[in-house]
This record gives C-alpha cells, sequence and structure tokens, in this order.
C-alpha cells in the first residue's frame, strides 16, 4: 500500500485530528495546571503532588486498562475514557469559581485523570496495526505521522497554553481541555470503524501474561525499565520549567510555553525527517542504536545560565534526535507483541512506566523548594543518559542478533 493510499484513508485521517484535539488540550493542561497550583500555593511540592496523583491514577488502573482494552477494542475504550475525562476536567474550573476547591480535590481528580489514561495510550498504540495491518514500514510511517501530529500539540498546546493563560486565566484553559476530550470522540466515533475486539487466548486475558512477556522478551525488559526512568527525569523536568523561568525570567507563562512547545519542534523536525527519508530506507534497530543518544547528550546544557533561547534550542536538539527515534521504536515494540497479547502487554508497560514516573516528581518538589533547579537538571541529564545509552546497546544487540539467527539457520553444522 502507497503512502497515498494510507494517509487518504478517512479513518486515519480522523484518527489524526482526534489525536492532535485531545492532546493539544492535554498539553495546555501540562502547563496550566501546575502553573495555576504553583502560583496559587507557591509550593512546588504541592504542584509535584498533584502531578504524581494523574500518574498514580494511571499505575494503579493500568492493568484493569488492559482488561477493558481487550474486551472493548481500540475503537470503543477511546471513546469511553475521553468520554470520562471531559467532565473531570471541568470540575477543577467549577469548584475554583465557587470556592469549593481543595487540595484533596485536586489531587482526586488528577487521579481520576489518570486512570482513564491508562487505557487510553494504550489504546492509541494499538488501534495503528488495526486500521493498517501488520507490515512494519507502513505502520512506522503511519507512527511518523501520527507522532508528527501529537509534537504539532507540543508546539501548540503549551505555546497556546502559556498565551491564554496570560488573557483568561489558567483555570479557563482546563475548559478549553474538556472541550478538546469531547471533539476527540465525535471524531473517533463519526469515522473509525467498528470492529470486534481482537481475539484473545484464555492466557492472554491473565494480568500476569504482560509482564511475562516482557521480561522473556530480549529487547522489551531493557527497553521497558530504560524508557520509563528516562521519561521519569523528563516529569521531572516538566515540573522544574514553571520553577526556572519564574527564578531567571520572572512570572511570565510565555517563557515556559516556549520550552515546552521547543522539544515538540524539535520532535517534529526530527519526526518529518524519518518519515521522508529513513522509514524506508533504514533498518529501525540500527536507527535507534545510532541516534538515541542524541536525546540525551544536549541536556547537560540546561543547568548552565543560559538565556531563554539558547535552553531553547538545547530542548530542541534533544527533540530532533526523539523525532528520529521514536517512529520505529514504537513499532518495534508493538509489532514484537502478539496481536492477543497487545493489549495486556501495553497497558503492563504503562504501569511500569507509571510507577516509576513519580519518582521524579517526588524527588524534583522537594529539591526544588530548597535549592532550586540546578540540582534537578543536572540529574535530569544524568539519568537520560544512562538510560538512551542501555536503549541503544539494547537495540544494537537484537539486530546483531538478527543478524546472526539467519546465518546460523543456513549453516549446514
Amino acid at each position: 500500500m502507497s503512502r497515498r493510499e494510507i494517509f487518504s484513508q478517512p479513518s486515519v485521517l480522523a484518527l489524526l485530528a482526534a489525536e492532535v484535539a485531545s492532546t493539544t488540550g492535554s498539553q495546555m493542561t501540562w502547563l496550566a495546571l501546575p502553573w495555576f497550583v504553583l502560583v496559587t500555593t507557591g509550593s512546588a511540592t504541592q504542584t509535584s503532588f498533584v502531578m504524581a496523583g494523574e500518574i498514580i491514577g494511571l499505575g494503579l488502573f493500568g492493568l484493569p486498562g488492559g482488561r477493558l482494552l481487550g474486551r472493548l477494542g481500540a475503537r470503543r475504550t477511546m471513546i469511553v475514557c475521553d468520554s470520562a475525562r471531559a467532565p473531570m476536567m471541568l470540575v477543577i474550573p467549577v469548584l475554583h469559581w465557587t470556592g469549593g476547591l481543595s487540595f484533596p480535590v485536586l489531587l482526586a481528580v488528577a487521579f481520576g485523570l489518570g486512570a482513564m489514561s491508562a487505557p487510553y495510550f494504550a489504546a492509541q498504540k494499538v488501534i495503528v496495526p488495526e486500521l493498517l495491518g501488520e507490515d512494519e514500514k507502513q505502520v512506522t510511517e503511519a507512527n511518523a505521522l501520527f507522532q508528527a501530529a501529537t509534537r504539532i500539540t507540543m508546539l501548540l498546546g503549551p505555546a497556546i497554553g502559556g498565551v491564554l493563560i496570560g488573557f483568561i486565566g489558567a483555570t479557563s484553559v482546563l475548559i478549553v481541555d474538556a472541550g478538546s476530550y469531547v471533539v476527540s470522540v465525535l471524531l473517533v466515533a463519526a469515522f473509525l470503524p467498528r470492529r470486534p475486539p481482537v481475539e484473545q487466548e484464555p492466557e492472554h486475558r491473565e494480568i500476569r501474561a504482560g509482564l511475562r512477556f516482557i521480561i522473556r522478551d530480549p529487547l522489551l525488559r531493557v527497553w521497558t525499565p530504560a524508557f520509563a526512568l528516562g521519561d521519569a527525569a523528563w516529569t521531572a523536568f516538566f515540573v522544574t520549567v514553571p520553577v526556572l523561568v519564574i527564578a531567571r525570567f520572572g512570572h511570565d507563562a510565555k517563557i515556559a510555553g516556549w520550552l515546552f512547545a521547543s522539544f515538540g519542534v524539535g520532535a517534529l523536525i526530527g519526526n518529518g525527517i524519518a518519515f521522508r527519508f529513513l522509514t524506508r530506507r533504514v533498518d529501525g534497530l540500527a536507527l535507534i542504536a545510532v541516534c538515541v543518544m542524541g536525546q540525551a547528550l544536549p541536556l547537560w546544557l540546561l543547568w548552565m545560565p543560559l538565556p531563554a533561547i539558547a535552553l531553547s534550542g538545547t530542548i530542541l536538539a534533544s527533540g530532533i534526535a526523539n523525532g528520529l527515534v521514536n517512529p520505529s521504536l514504537h513499532t518495534i515494540m508493538t509489532l514484537r507483541i502478539p496481536p492477543g497479547l497487545r493489549p495486556n502487554v501495553m497497558t503492563t508497560s504503562m504501569v511500569f512506566w507509571a510507577l516509576l514516573n513519580p519518582l521524579g516528581l517526588f524527588l524534583a518538589g522537594p529539591i526544588l523548594d530548597a535549592f532550586g533547579a540546578k540540582p534537578v537538571l543536572i540529574g535530569f541529564a544524568a539519568v537520560q543518559t544512562v538510560t538512551m545509552a542501555a536503549a541503544g546497546l539494547a537495540a544494537a544487540r537484537e539486530r546483531g542478533r538478527r543478524a546472526l539467527v539467519p546465518s546460523l539457520e543456513g549453516h549446514p553444522g
């Protein structure tokens, strides 16, 4: 199937639009919610706890979410999750304006949003091969385009969020996010085909089946913890951005928005290069092995007293490397899992991510309150360096194993 045929399908275009709508709102919230908590409480620790509440909800309900995804299928799961997240998001501005908002309520809402996010994120990955089949090159091209779409949200969401916070306030931005979930529901319901869930063997429905597969797979058992720890470091960085901006550049939410958006711009450039030049020419494992360290190395400049434009350029460079490798990375992780096991393995990976991710928040908050942004930024660069090195080495070993197996099979012995 040609690129034109793939991307002229209404279901593919609708999925793109739905992901852009939903994720743009989420990216705006990723800036607006911690900004709201930080400005109203003055506490980086409480800010990090609210963000951690969402991740804990994702972790605790991730495994049950896998069973939900297996029973409903990807399309219905996306509809159910966004239909639940829209009213949850409205709770914060409504209670804030009526005087009923408290810190425990913020934690509860964040927890609920996370609980609905686990099956949704897993469904996003499962639905691509459901629409296009199991061909690695086609799925990689689709992932490059889908990730480019979501990277646009990393460009637009924080930048728009920073501007809107200045004009309408952080709480009003949360209403915009709720509306984005509604748009996503309408697009998915109207244009994605109804299909029965992928048939699962009884053992595939067991909660431990996903963990067992990850442990036994030579690539996933390295990648799963490596990327979970790496993302924990990114989460610590995201909660550090408002503190960094307020300390160095004053209460200017636009600069925070630009810094968030820089990674999205870089990743969008990387996705475009991967889509146009690499997906049909370069082996995915080779690309990951060569380029993944490019995401980590520029981050060592962030702790230095650089102007905002230099910080933006550093994050941009990291984003380019991320955009180059991520389409192949997600495709390889998805297609090496049998279809009947994907709901379970994907949500198990999400739970592992959610269990490790709060570490960055719980460590970052008190350190930010006590020492400021510098030690967090140094730790961020160090963790990224170690985890991306492990991921690159695992990719190189797997590629070597793939090359060795055919030669051994053809050896007369």
